[in-house]
């Protein structure tokens, strides 16, 4: 896949860039480097979890916005709230609130991506009751673990569950049926869904695994909240919209999403580091006697997600309050089948990020001298250089990406001779550059 054909929600404002090296230590896949002063991204590598937008200091990285003004172009609006949202709200003890303010900002209703989320997790169960499963179960809801999995897990990919996301699941029924009861036509309908994280608008904007999704637009929830909550504190009745219970409504922090499966053997883990952990282990068949495993990116899970508003723990907190005012499910499936729509159209496929040539003798060539150049590395992996370790410094140098004066301890004044690590001559910019001592010699 080409470069261009990547969409990304994730930008970068250069202006706001100081070229500190915060993003480049934390991003899972080693795709943003710094040169010359400012941070870029390696588009083919970027899986749009969000945490160069939590990690920058200088707010340089952002999500992508769109205008609200887009609901504008549908004659009917359905606003697609994730559970995370009601979390973000304090002393809330009726869902009712929340969804009726929605109606007052313009939509004409409203669809909780909770109900998706009950209905994916009966699925699940039916999907876990197949002899030929294998196991242990990787949940798909969270995109950014997914597209982290086809980059740098491939051999996982077998064990990930091949169903909608809640939130594709959720807009599908959504359209549905409003067609049904409106009598228009698909393409008249906007499903706009209220993300906590820029995942789910790269999954919205480019599915990997379906060939469009069934979401018209998406709102971040910080952008949201302000006018959201101005509505609520106007309302003086409220309408019933709400349709899930707590199964559904308990997706939206770690944990909840293997509860509704009623197992016991399972493994939910939530940050970025840990899940790569967990993945690590589990390619290395140290997990095989779980059934099922429930990743997500962020710390928390989804309550976490860059585009919150709320600490993720207060968030889980005001969740768990709200939990006791609701029953246990709403949704059912209507058969003991998992119906052909909530299936991936295409499976899942890998993504060879760290092909140096598509020569196999050139790119033996290179990983051979991307080898020798990272002997020469000091090994610190400092990130100093704009390149996230040594070794992707290395391959940098050989995809002509950087040169190893980059490292800093190719460039430091040589008049005493002092800390020099000496270059392999294949290796310099130019020999005529350095006419210190080398080595202390």
């Amino acid at each position: 896949m080409a470069t261009t054909d990547f969409f990304h929600s994730v930008r970068l404002d250069e202006e706001k860039c100081k070229g500190c090296i915060n993003c480049i230590k934390r991003c899972p896949t080693g795709a943003i480097r710094v040169r010359r002063g400012k941070a870029y991204i390696i588009s083919e590598r970027c899986i749009d979890c969000g945490e160069c937008i939590r990690i920058c200091p200088n707010h340089a990285k952002y999500a992508e916005k769109y205008s609200f003004n887009e609901i504008l172009d549908y004659k009917y609006r359905i606003a697609l709230p994730a559970p995370t949202l009601y979390g973000q709200f304090n002393n809330l003890d009726d869902v009712d609130y929340v969804l009726t303010a929605f109606l007052r900002l313009g939509f004409d209703d409203v669809f909780e991506v909770s109900v998706g989320a009950e209905l994916i997790s009966e699925a699940t169960r039916l999907y876990m009751k197949k002899k030929d499963t294998v196991r242990p179960v990787i949940s798909s809801a969270c995109p950014a673990v997914v597209r982290l999995i086809r980059v740098r897990f491939p051999n996982l990919i077998p064990n990930v569950l091949d169903l909608n996301a809640p939130m594709e699941e959720a807009a599908r029924l959504a359209r549905e049926r409003a067609v049904e009861k409106t009598g228009l036509p698909p393409e008249d309908i906007g499903v706009f869904f209220i993300t906590p994280c820029t995942a789910k608008i790269t999954a919205i904007k480019q599915p990997i695994c379906n060939g469009k999704s069934h979401v018209s637009g998406v709102f971040g929830i910080k952008d949201i909240y302000p006018v959201l909550l101005g509505q609520m504190d106007k309302l003086t009745e409220t309408v019933p919209l709400k349709n899930s219970g707590l199964m559904g409504v308990g997706w939206a922090s770690s944990g909840g999403e293997s509860a509704a499966l009623l197992k016991e053997r399972y493994l939910a883990a939530d940050g970025i580091e840990n899940v790569i952990q967990v993945l690590e282990e589990l390619e290395n068949e140290k997990l095989n006697d779980l059934d099922f495993i429930e990743l997500n990116a962020c710390a928390g899970g989804c309550v976490g997600g860059p585009l919150t508003v709320e600490n993720p723990y207060v968030a889980k907190a005001r969740l768990q309050h709200l939990r006791k005012y609701l029953p246990v499910s709403c949704n059912h499936l209507d058969a003991e089948e998992i119906p052909v729509a909530m299936r991936w159209e295409k499976p899942l496929e890998s993504v060879n990020i760290m092909k140096l040539d598509a020569d196999l003798r050139t790119a033996m060539q290179k990983m051979q001298k991307m080898n020798e150049i990272e002997k020469v590395l000091p090994g610190l992996d400092c990130g100093t250089c704009g390149a996230p370790s040594c070794r992707d410094l290395a391959e940098d140098i050989v995809r002509g990406k950087g040169a190893i004066e980059d490292c800093v301890f190719f460039t430091r004044d040589k008049s005493d001779g002092r800390n020099f690590i000496p270059i392999p001559a294949p290796f310099r910019k130019s020999d005529s550059e350095f006419d210190g001592k080398e080595d202390g010699k």
